[in-house]
């Protein structure tokens, strides 16, 4: 188990979790790494004039794998390059022909073969990562499944939490001393009287980075709590701040799921509207006057 000692400041886990935590970071690491090589591969394909990412959803799927091994092989026929399309991107043959036509030279097809063999090593060092933390991990998979029933978060995303913060959630003491040692709380930064910025600190940058990821996750989710926080938030606080104040709902959510060992329970999407049901019943009837109507609200039985 993951063991520590009382929460004052930062704080040394035990050799485990140090353990786990190396890993976890390697992986996020690696996994940075293969989205920079791919956005490279199509800043190439896009100076060789191939439009491939304007039609496929991932220019690493199956079918634009073929295209691309085509294309460094030498081959420039716009049509037999389109027809190696698989099963719905069958249905964009006429976009792809427009999209391959493009002027790929050699050094172009050098470039585009190194990358492919680079985000192949990377693919294949992230399978090995992910089945050594699959058997480090084997002591917390209560834990773990605990965690996957949170919107936004999977098994990875919990290894990545569990690595941070350990499973143990009496060290905190409670939600409002986790939230800050992760730097998921506004700051307080107030001076003469005058309140000044509260933007959160830098804190653990891996751990934040893993819990903004769970909210944006979270904030597409369909029918959850999480997701009405984000919306309820954006169009008045901007996306950013929306995003961390879900984080920060999340970082919340996972100390109490953690400390009482039970499953998350979503309190919904209406349930915004349902606790100041008045506000919004004078906001709306506010709308509609001002619009020229006279409004009588009756209760449905």
């Amino acid at each position: 188990m993951l063991q520590h000692g009382l929460l004052k400041g930062s704080f040394v886990p035990e050799a485990p979790q140090r353990e786990l935590r190396d890993l976890t970071r390697l992986r996020t690491s690696l996994t940075r790494e293969h989205g920079r090589a791919v956005n490279r591969l199509q800043k190439i394909l896009e100076d060789a004039n191939i439009k491939l990412a304007s039609v496929v959803s991932d220019v690493m799927g199956a079918s634009a794998r073929l295209m691309l091994e085509a294309i460094v092989a030498g081959e420039t026929n716009p049509g037999l390059l389109a027809d190696m399309a698989k099963r719905r991107l069958r249905e964009k043959i006429p976009q792809l022909q427009e999209a391959l036509a493009g002027r790929v030279k050699s050094h172009h097809q050098f470039m585009i073969q190194e990358l492919l063999l680079h985000i192949d090593d990377l693919d294949a060092s992230i399978a090995r990562l992910n089945q050594e933390l699959e058997k480090r991990c084997a002591p917390f998979e209560v834990e773990l499944a605990l965690l996957d029933t949170i919107p936004g978060i999977n098994i990875h995303k919990g290894q990545e939490i569990i690595a941070e913060i350990g499973v143990d959630m009496s060290r905190f003491g409670s939600d409002a001393r986790l939230s800050s040692w992760a730097a998921m709380c506004p700051g307080n930064n107030e001076s003469a009287g005058k309140r000044k910025s509260g933007k959160t600190r830098d804190g653990n940058v891996w751990l934040k980075h893993s819990l903004v990821g769970a909210a944006h996750g979270a904030s597409h989710t369909k029918d959850t709590y999480l997701q009405a926080q984000y919306h309820r938030l954006a169009g008045r606080r901007g996306k950013k701040k929306a995003i961390v104040a879900v984080a920060h709902s999340i970082i919340v959510i996972i100390y109490h799921v953690l400390n009482r060992l039970e499953p998350y329970k979503d309190l919904g999407p209406n349930y915004f509207d349902e606790r100041d049901q008045k506000a919004v019943q004078q906001r709306l009837v506010r709308r509609l006057e001002r619009l020229g109507y006279q409004v009588t609200l009756q209760k449905v039985a």
